[in-house]
């Protein structure tokens, strides 16, 4: 018998090759190519493995006890062995990174290399940007996917503003989706550069119709009189840039954030909010919010990856 045959696969490779199988399919009949494969379902296994267009993009995130007695490089170890029996990714094409808890109120992450590894994917007829190399997120928080294609469905003819825009992936699902103009404001160059290439990348000229402002949203919000049919609001759990005026966390400052934010709507007009922090609880002044959790969320992401809710003029 060889070592081949007689190798048996651990509890994870069984779960990620079954997750593979109706995911891979799944995800062609959306005509998607980035997707959720593995999400933390095992406890005794805790990673997030995502496929973007023949690559992986891995997660760990190692117990505390687990990183003191050195017992998680073995299982990231097994973890990329499976990957590559799995899911046919080698170590060249595989970008495994740690998430590193940090203290509340300190920034979450900064760079976290300098491999970039930059091309683009398809989400539904939409094509965005990613860079699986050079932060722990890539540039396309996939697990807002069911509700880009929503704002997509429901943008056309409105006028549509993303706050804290990231890199612009619900602009150019507004925009595909036909509104009569979009502004886009993040305080980042980066990511505000990024969202101009997304917007290009769709066909998409940026200028008077489709602008792309650098700002500290906070106090942009306050400044702005121009109106809005649709909003996209999608805060940071914390931000302390020092180009920003004053801190901003979301427990403490949703309330002010949303009703400064829905000030800005038009009559009839709707604005999303979402967090992905752990715990969030909405401020009982805000109970005419319809949360949207958990249809929000799509199938390859489990329950808590983020909260929605969806509020009316």
């Amino acid at each position: 018998m060889s070592a081949d045959s007689a190798r048996q696969p651990s509890s994870f490779e069984n779960r990620l090759a079954k997750n593979w199988r109706h995911f891979s399919k799944w995800a062609q009949r959306r005509a998607l190519t980035a997707f959720r494969v593995y999400d933390l379902e095992l406890p005794d296994w805790p990673y997030a493995i995502d496929w973007y267009a023949g690559r992986a993009h891995v997660i760990e995130y190692p117990r505390r006890r687990a990183r003191r007695e050195g017992t998680h490089l073995t299982q990231r170890a097994e973890v990329l062995a499976a990957i590559e029996q799995v899911l046919g990714v080698g170590p060249e094409a595989t970008y495994c990174k740690t998430h590193q808890p940090q203290p509340w109120g300190r920034q979450q992450y900064g760079r976290a290399g300098a491999n970039a590894s930059t091309f683009t994917v398809d989400e539904g007829g939409l094509r965005f940007e990613v860079n699986l190399g050079d932060y722990l997120d890539t540039g396309l928080f996939m697990d807002h996917r069911d509700t880009r294609a929503r704002v997509r469905r429901e943008a056309k003819g409105l006028k549509v503003l993303n706050l804290f825009a990231y890199t612009g992936s619900f602009t150019v699902a507004a925009a595909v989706g036909g509104a009569s103009a979009t502004t886009t404001v993040d305080l980042s160059n980066t990511y505000c550069d990024w969202a101009q290439r997304n917007l290009t990348l769709n066909g998409l000229e940026v200028g008077p119709r489709h602008q792309v402002v650098r700002a500290d949203v906070l106090r942009w919000v306050e400044q702005t009189r121009e109106s809005y049919d649709l909003i996209v609001l999608d805060p940071p759990s914390y931000s302390a840039s020092k180009k920003m005026e004053r801190s901003f966390n979301v427990p403490r400052d949703h309330r002010w954030l949303i009703e400064q934010v829905g000030a800005l709507l038009a009559p009839g007009g709707q604005l999303y909010f979402s967090t992905n922090f752990r715990g969030f609880e909405l401020h009982p002044a805000l109970d005419a919010a319809e949360e949207l959790t958990p249809t929000s969320l799509p199938d390859d992401f489990h329950p808590g990856s983020h909260r929605c809710f969806l509020f009316r003029a």
